[in-house]
């Protein structure tokens, strides 16, 4: 590769716990020959999707190629952390051949999809592609608004809803920003729920798109990199509810971070995380359980009311501790009563 040839980047987003953390685990584990660097950005103070990357590096990926940042939304802090990280990668002695970025869930991906257009690194690099990945079975159940003129009647019927919600824009916008669509969780959907799930999204895209089912973040990466998207170059054809602000807010969501001791009943937490979903309206928690006698570690890794539970690696020399990051909407986060439910 010659310093005049861009690197390409694929800009992987999409709705809390829809699965790109397990579709940036399957690219590097079949690299199609490419040197990988990985870009993490996390909303929350606990990187667990990195960690969870970094436990995966090899020679097409090393440790040193996967970057986290937990700073804030990565289209908020342009200047302050996404140029500068992106200008490190490429100073690297092994320049990568291919980046993923792995957005928060909660990003907009207009925004950064703009911060491609800075002189710094414009004629470095280029979007390869953007792939958005929606739950199929969430969608299939009508999580997503996807009939706007039976919203719009709705409205017009009750005062009270007076905008759409937060959860919609976020991603509507995700599916007007891609390239590729993947349905993950496809074998959870069954196909009934996956036909449904593809008419939302394609009700919602501005444009026809590629829709694809996966399950467990399994799909050939040729059909997911090398897109020759130029996306940067192909705004207008990604409309936002955003555009002509020059920023978004985030204040929409929060995020806690509750520190428990050792559990001693796993299952009992689990059921505590489903609680959370169903009485408090929580629409994610992730993080590690120290859970007593246990030489390993358990990751837990919630959508709502779907808690997943593994033990991935034995703590070590690590501090035995729990810490799991809650995300909800901003009035839904009320930090004690959520530790009255974990702590049962």
């Amino acid at each position: 590769m010659t310093d005049l040839t861009k690197v390409p980047v694929t800009v992987i987003t999409g709705f809390l716990g829809s699965g790109k953390t397990t579709l940036i685990r399957h690219l590097m584990q079949n690299p199609q020959g490419k040197r990988l660097a990985v870009l993490v950005n996390e909303f929350g103070t606990v990187g667990v999707d990195g960690e969870i990357l970094k436990s995966c590096a090899d020679a097409n990926c090393p440790v040193e190629n996967i970057v986290e940042l937990a700073n804030g939304c990565i289209c908020c802090t342009v200047a302050e952390d996404f140029i500068p990280t992106i200008e490190a990668l490429m100073a690297m002695p092994q320049r990568p051949d291919h980046i993923l970025i792995e957005t928060s869930g909660l990003a907009l991906p207009k925004p950064l999809l703009k911060a491609f257009d800075w002189p710094a690194i414009r004629s470095r690099i280029t979007v390869d592609g953007v792939v958005a990945l929606a739950d199929a079975e969430a969608v299939a159940a009508g999580r997503f608004a996807s009939d706007v003129a039976a919203v719009e009647a709705q409205r017009a019927a009750d005062d009270s809803l007076d905008h759409e919600t937060p959860l919609s824009e976020v991603f509507e916008d995700q599916i007007a920003c891609a390239d590729l669509v993947l349905l993950t969780k496809a074998d959870l959907a069954g196909e009934a729920g996956l036909a449904a799930a593809r008419g939302v999204i394609e009700a919602e895209a501005p444009r026809k798109l590629p829709i694809l089912p996966v399950s467990e973040g399994v799909v050939d990466p040729r059909v997911v990199l090398g897109l020759n998207a130029a996306a940067e170059d192909d705004l207008a054809a990604r409309p936002s509810h955003h555009d002509g602000h020059d920023d978004h807010e985030h204040d929409d969501f929060d995020t806690v971070v509750i520190e428990l001791g050792e559990v001693a009943d796993p299952e009992a937490l689990q059921a505590a995380i489903i609680r959370l979903a169903r009485e408090q309206d929580i629409l994610r928690v992730k993080g590690y359980v120290a859970v007593a006698g246990k030489p390993m570690r358990m990751l837990v890794q919630a959508v709502g009311a779907r808690v997943r539970a593994q033990y991935d690696r034995p703590w070590g020399d690590t501090p035995r501790a729990t810490r799991l990051v809650v995300i909800a909407e901003h009035d839904k986060v009320n930090e004690a009563a959520i530790r009255t439910v974990l702590e049962g």
